[in-house]
């Protein structure tokens, strides 16, 4: 566990590094929004800016928004993560070493495509700022942060991931309600301007490429830890011997 810790440790300050490096690359980042804009809508993708002014009708909707942007992404990444590690130790290091694909080809987005965000953008309104929620500051180069590092969106990147690892991972019939996720995760970086469609349609585009090293036979062959306690405790004695193997691998 702690190995896990401090490799992960290491590969995000990494990621943070090479975000970093991206930031001081930004001049032609609000060209790029431009050009992404107008690449939507030729695709004929439905209007963010007009989605947006509809959200705001509905201050509560917008907040909790906000609110999720800003404290499910990180946490509940790392949670499922810690999770897997637990309870799926065989089928976790498929699912992290696809996010690290999936982050590393982020990254190459981000220093090679800076681009603005819609919320830096005429038309849009940063729901962060408006409603006191912000995590980036008013300041486009405050904080921490590469503003800039909108191409592709990790949240969604990161939320299809994990709601794809757990329908393939878990059994239960309750799986598929991971699905809302990546979905609500969607609609919320529109909403609050953080990022375009082509954000997302990028990154699950990415996500595929990384998908091989995720679907590799026995993925769902891997028995939770606590069945295989049960089942070492019929072998040696320790239990109850009259568990049968159908149950136990059920």
């Amino acid at each position: 566990m702690v190995r896990e810790v401090v490799l992960l440790a290491t590969l995000f300050g990494l990621y943070s590094l090479g975000r970093q490096f991206a930031g001081k690359h930004t001049g032609s980042a609000f060209d790029h929004a431009r050009e992404v804009l107008s690449f939507q809508r030729w695709m004929h993708l439905p209007d963010e800016a007009s989605i947006q002014h509809a959200a705001l009708q509905l201050p509560h909707v917008v907040e909790g928004a906000n609110l999720y942007y800003a404290s499910v992404h990180a946490p509940l990444t790392g949670a499922v993560l810690l999770w897997l590690s637990i309870w799926r130790p065989n089928a976790y290091p498929r699912v992290r070493w696809t996010m690290v694909s999936l982050t590393g080809l982020a990254l190459i987005g981000h220093m090679v495509f800076p681009l603005a965000p819609p919320r830096m953008m005429p038309g849009f309104v940063d729901t962060g700022l408006r409603f006191g929620q912000s995590v980036y500051g008013a300041d486009n180069s405050s904080g921490v942060a590469n503003q800039f590092a909108a191409m592709p969106s990790l949240h969604v990147g990161w939320a299809a991931l994990i709601a794809l690892s757990m329908i393939l991972i878990t059994r239960t019939k309750w799986r598929w309600l991971w699905l809302l996720h990546p979905i609500i995760t969607f609609g919320v970086v529109v909403v609050t301007a953080n990022h375009y469609w082509l954000d997302g349609i990028v990154v699950l585009i990415l996500l595929a490429i990384s998908l091989p090293l995720l679907l590799r036979p026995g993925l769902r062959s891997d028995t939770p830890r606590a069945k295989v306690r049960n089942r070492s405790r019929g072998r040696d004695g320790d239990g109850d011997n009259s568990v049968s193997p159908e149950l136990v691998l059920k």
